[in-house]
């Protein structure tokens, strides 16, 4: 464990998460005591500055950086970001290529330039001094935020919102996964009574944004096509019955797993203006599928997409996950390859997370961090094969803990877009979200933000959805 003592309680966070970047393969705990420890860092902040020092073990050395007694709280969590990589980065002679960068959404930085004016080179000027982030990964988020800006124009910002509505059951969960997320099997009798309890919600939202226009709706989960084609049916006829389609420019459900997905359950989806869906594979390996728990096989993934083409759907989204255990260069490549063979209409790549709350963590301890092998090459063999089918990167995020320290970037065809998650990244629009685990946002017009949170069990949702509703006339009242 890499142990990290500071004399006061903040930035703990920010703390974390950078030197978190330059130890992937360390636990990383910071402590707000006095500490003797030979291979720790330690922070001070004193009055007018901040002070690191590294343990004698570690080759100690002693940083110091002064700023005035007037410094704002932002100015002084950057000058200790910067401080932390200058000292990290030469200790272990290393560079990250996201800098000092360690929030999930760093497009909303050029993206903001951008609105107010700024030139492209001036923009990876700035971020280049200001974050040390590298030049590739600068002109990456430019590049992406000049696309999301052209993207979201025609959005209805001021009068308009999305809404979001949570499935939470799966066939099975995923090793890696840690989203609200039950397997069906068990929860089957109780189905019924959370798409009731969801109704509920959805009839509260319908009435008290009536007025609004509803610009993109996002049924995910969990896998929404785990309902069997009656309660699927129900669910979408229950967005047509509480909401104004009229001007919803995209309607998307991630149909996700294979093995969710049957011909009957498509015909239901045709019978709604779904616009854009997903048939997901994470990985063409069958090894790899079996290890993380998909419970399908890769000839399945093939004859859902086929059978989603067959029933008209002309805008299927697939994801895959780089770093998964045990996958190579090599795999990575068969991967693309055969996704592109089926010629999806965006690709959306992940960088392998490792979340405290999924199972991951204990295969990890059973094969250890190495067996999780994410680099320069994979992502580059993903984003060639993107920009091969004709995509381009339409919307980027990072998540803590991510194998190699990457990113999670969309690539999509023009036109063929997801609008959605554009928004929930750069958070330019409220968003409406229903069901267990659900989180709300409301964006007000002077860029200000607001949540309120669904709790994620099924039952203590099912139970106290006056509850939930209550949370949101709080958030969503005038």
């Amino acid at each position: 464990m890499r142990k990290v003592f500071i004399n006061k309680p903040q930035f703990e966070y920010d703390i974390h998460s950078l030197i978190k970047a330059f130890y992937p393969g360390e636990d990383v705990k910071v402590l707000c005591m006095k500490g003797q420890d030979p291979e720790a860092i330690f922070i001070d902040f004193e009055e007018n500055g901040v002070r690191m020092r590294l343990g004698k073990e570690m080759e100690e050395r002693e940083s110091w950086v002064q700023y005035d007694a007037g410094t704002g709280r932002t100015e002084i969590k950057n000058i200790l970001k910067q401080l932390i990589y200058k000292v990290l980065s030469n200790h272990l002679d290393t560079e990250l290529p996201w800098g000092t960068l360690t929030g999930i959404r760093p497009t909303k930085i050029p993206m903001g330039m951008l609105e107010e004016g700024w030139a492209e080179e001036d923009i990876l000027r700035e971020m280049k001094r200001n974050y040390y982030i590298s030049e590739e990964k600068g002109k990456l988020c430019i590049d992406i935020a000049k696309r999301e800006r052209g993207i979201l124009s025609s959005l209805h910002y001021k009068d308009g919102y999305s809404l979001y509505i949570g499935i939470p059951f799966c066939p099975t969960t995923c090793l890696y996964c840690s989203f609200t997320s039950y397997p069906i099997g068990a929860w089957k009798k109780r189905v019924g009574d959370y798409l009731d309890a969801l109704e509920k919600e959805m009839a509260y939202i319908g009435e008290v944004y009536k007025g609004k226009l509803l610009d993109t709706v996002y049924i995910g989960g969990g896998t929404p096509t785990t309902l069997d084609p009656e309660g699927l049916d129900r669910l979408l006829a229950l967005v047509g019955k509480y909401f104004n389609l009229d001007c919803v420019q995209e309607f998307t459900v991630e149909a996700g797993r294979a093995d969710s997905i049957t011909k009957r359950k498509l015909e239901v989806m045709k019978k709604y203006p779904i616009t854009r869906i997903s048939v997901n594979p994470q990985t063409m390996k069958e090894e790899t599928l079996k290890i993380i728990g998909r419970r399908h096989s890769v000839e399945q993934v093939k004859e859902a997409f086929a059978m989603a083409r067959g029933e008209g759907f002309d805008n299927i989204n697939m994801d895959i996950i780089l770093g998964l255990p045990g996958e190579t260069q090599e795999d990575v490549a068969h991967t693309v390859k055969e996704i592109a063979k089926l010629s999806p209409d965006s690709l959306t790549v992940h960088s392998l997370a490792i979340k405290r709350a999924s199972g991951l963590n204990r295969w990890i301890e059973e094969n250890g961090i190495s067996a999780l092998n994410n680099t320069d090459a994979t992502m580059e063999i993903a984003a060639g094969a993107a920009l091969d089918m004709g995509m381009q990167p339409y919307y980027l995020y990072r998540q803590k803990n991510m194998s190699g320290n990457f990113e999670n970037v969309g690539y999509a065809r023009p036109g063929k877009y997801g609008i959605y998650n554009i928004l929930i990244m750069e958070e330019k629009q409220t968003i409406v979200a229903c069901g267990a685990g659900s989180i709300s946002k409301r964006v007000y017009p002077d860029g200000r933000i607001e949540r309120c949170e669904n709790v994620k069990d099924v039952d203590s949702f099912i139970e106290r959805v006056d509850e939930m509703i209550e949370r949101k006339r709080k958030l969503l009242g005038d």
